[in-house]
């Protein structure tokens, strides 16, 4: 089977993360966003039929979006990837948008980037179709800025994909996008959902990204002041920090592992005691010790704990080690599996380190056990 062109950046491990394009664009619409994000991403970012490098005879006349969902799908099975996060803008987005009606099992969460549920009706669309059909995309790819991006600014690569399309796939895709209407199914969307406007969007205004959060539940809606239709071009820092938000930090799910392995007194007294100067270590920490690291399945949470006592009695840490003795018991640690810890500790990090931690464990378990240390 012929597959969607597409380029993939950042660690083969890491959680995936496909990026969607715009009709009219290639997969060069990320050039400014997708680097970044493949730092804690396996990011896979493809090109329309017909655009950029995929093959034109990948869709025909009276295509539909389910279409182009099918062929996402065919692209992140061949790459191995059962369950991924989903970022699209416009079209792209509505690609998104549909497997998450369609499709939720496939996705972690999704990010609708200046698109909507609906594209105005069929009949824009529909002309624009026989326009391409009869004159080709010289004349659309004129007026591309205009639509894309607001006065006085462009991104010369974008408008040449625009005018290197293929006319056919091209007036496919506006087949697919004529036929779109998803409003009805908004609420049925149950993954972690962000929309993202551009204020200045003549394509998709604000009002319909407004309306699919206020369809789905639990969606979250950023407007981005300044930007127009190709946001990840035009305001690309402020798509990244909108999109690492909502994919990159695994806050919530980091808060709440902490909370497990820690306890919520402990939590809550680290919570309490947050300041503005602190906040975004908090933060850090919540995100990659926490939401990366400790959720990580390859080693068991009681390996980490062993790990992690033996680590922090090399560096002399003894009240983090202390945390994290209770941690170890929460994590099924018994007291004599604790000393074995901490007796290894002492053939390698010194017999002056070991006796430390064992007073500061000691006083930990008879704490526990309410007993005198």
């Amino acid at each position: 089977m012929t597959l969607l062109a597409h380029r993939a950046e950042g660690p083969p491990s890491a959680p995936p993360l496909l990026l969607g394009p715009s009709l009219g664009t290639s997969n060069a619409l990320w050039d400014k966003v997708a680097p970044e994000l493949s730092i804690t991403h396996r990011v896979v970012r493809w090109d329309l039929p017909g655009h950029g490098g995929s093959a034109a005879d990948l869709i025909s006349a009276g295509a539909e979006v389910g279409e182009l969902a099918d062929l996402v799908l065919a692209l992140a099975d061949s790459l191995g990837i059962e369950r991924f996060a989903y970022a699209g803008v416009s079209l792209g987005g509505a690609v998104g948008l549909h497997l998450a009606v369609h499709r939720p099992q496939r996705l972690s969460s999704l990010a609708v980037i200046c698109s909507s549920a609906h594209f105005n009706g069929a009949k824009p669309w529909e002309e624009r179709a026989a326009l391409v059909r009869r004159e080709g995309l010289a004349g659309l790819a004129e007026s591309a800025d205009a639509r894309w991006f607001t006065s006085g600014f462009t991104v010369p690569e974008l408008i040449e994909d625009h005018r290197r399309a293929d006319p056919e796939a091209y007036a496919a895709c506006c087949d697919a996008l004529a036929a779109f209407d998803l409003r009805d199914r908004l609420p049925e969307i149950a993954v972690p959902t962000l929309l993202v406007a551009g204020r200045d969007d003549p394509a998709t205004p604000p009002a319909h990204l407004r309306e699919i959060a206020d369809a789905v539940p639990g969606a979250a809606l950023v407007e981005l002041p300044g930007a127009s239709h190709l946001a990840p071009a035009q305001c690309p820092e402020a798509v990244l920090t909108a999109l690492r938000a909502h994919f990159g930090g695994n806050a919530a799910r980091g808060m709440e592992v902490r909370r497990e392995v820690l306890g919520d007194a402990h939590v809550d007294r680290a919570q309490t005691r947050q300041t503005p100067f602190t906040a975004r270590f908090q933060d850090f920490i919540s995100r990659y010790a926490w939401g990366e690291i400790w959720t990580d399945p390859t080693l068991s949470r009681r390996e980490r704990s062993m790990i992690t006592l033996t680590a922090l009695v090399a560096h002399g840490h003894y009240e983090e080690l202390a945390m994290h003795v209770r941690a170890a018991r929460r994590n099924g640690l018994t007291p004599e599996e604790i000393g074995a810890v901490l007796l290894q500790c002492a053939v390698y990090c010194g017999v002056p380190a070991a006796n430390s931690a064992f007073a500061t464990a000691q006083r930990v378990l008879a704490e526990e056990d309410g007993t005198p240390g």
